[in-house]
């Protein structure tokens, strides 16, 4: 039986990037049940991705019977059906795509990380904190009140240079930067050579998505690594990110669930490329789902349930950047905290 549930997510902060802002984020939580255990996937709105929350139940709904006549299939023979009838909406797409990936787990008690490990036993990266973008002063705050060490850090504003300056002065921290396509070529490298003496990792997507062009001088001449976020939808974009990027920030929400991230991941590593996995906001729900992927990565931005005040479950405890997942079968959420 599928279920479908509507909740807003309250922000502790107004969340501020180069193309939107918000204090409440909306999300959807789908539960498939079956033999008494419950699958759970999450999908939050989009207003940059034009997925309005409407239009992902919407779409949701209008597969009903074939998401409910799931019967214990490969997760991803079972993605091929719905990616034919749900295309057109990644995000409905994932959501359905990783309660199926749960509920089979839980079939067979187990965690998903379990049930793809290779044999292999990497360590898992630490998740950075983000800070919104806000006046000078109100990043410095935020800052403060949240030590961690690794920080991802929204720009786009006249006083970039400025901010990483000022928030240098605070701490010691790894910082990493999220222009959300609010730079140019030009504007990237300029601001590259000065943040990399500010102690900054890399740099996330600086130019717009399909400034294909800049983002080749970039990556041939900028002092700092830099990250796919906006330009990476699908699989089909892994490849043309060689000699444009040197790493990828998968979101599930955007390729369509774990099926293709997975995918995704083994791509780009045969392709010489990092590896990051990140968050749209999501409740615990979804952190949950990005958390089995942990072992796989070279970074992951997991930091949803830290931004929020109402999640939705018990998910992973933070600490110090340390990412402490409960231990459980499937995604790790048997039940949600709300009704």
């Amino acid at each position: 039986k599928l279920n479908i549930r509507t909740f807003d997510l309250q922000l502790k902060h107004r969340f501020n990037i180069a193309h939107d802002s918000r204090v409440v984020q909306r999300t959807l939580i789908v539960e498939l049940v079956q033999d008494g255990l419950s699958g759970f996937g999450e999908a939050t709105e989009s207003k940059y991705y034009h997925k309005p929350l409407e239009g992902i139940k919407q779409a949701i709904e209008a597969q009903r019977a074939l998401i409910e006549s799931y019967d214990d299939q490969e997760p991803a023979e079972f993605w091929e059906q719905l990616n034919a009838q749900l295309e057109h909406n990644s995000f409905a797409l994932s959501a359905v795509d990783v309660a199926i990936h749960d509920l089979y787990a839980k079939k067979r008690k187990t965690s998903l990380s379990e049930l793809w490990n290779d044999g292999t036993h990497r360590r898992a990266p630490l998740s950075n904190y983000t800070i919104g973008i806000d006046p000078i002063e109100k990043m410095v705050s935020k800052l403060r009140e949240f030590p961690w060490p690794n920080y991802k850090i929204k720009l786009g504003t006249e006083e970039d240079v400025a901010i990483i300056q000022a928030l240098r002065k605070e701490t010691d921290a790894s910082f990493r930067i999220d222009a959300n396509c609010g730079w140019t070529a030009d504007e990237t490298l300029r601001n590259a050579a000065v943040m990399k003496e500010l102690g900054v990792e890399f740099i996330e997507q600086p130019l717009p998505d399909d400034d294909w062009d800049g983002m080749k001088k970039v990556f041939e001449d900028s002092p700092l690594e830099v990250f796919a976020d906006e330009s990476i939808k699908s699989e089909a974009d892994v490849e043309r990110c060689v000699g444009h990027f040197h790493g990828i920030n998968i979101k599930l929400m955007k390729c369509g669930g774990l099926t293709p991230a997975l995918r995704m991941i083994r791509q780009a590593r045969s392709l010489g490329m990092k590896v990051m996995v990140g968050c749209m906001t999501e409740s615990s729900v979804g952190i949950m789902a990005v958390a089995q992927l942990l072992p796989l990565l070279d970074h992951i931005d997991m930091d949803g349930p830290l931004l929020i005040k109402n999640d939705l479950a018990k998910g992973p405890v933070f600490e110090d950047g340390h990412v402490h997942l409960p231990q459980g079968a499937g995604i790790g959420i048997d039940q949600l905290l709300v009704e």
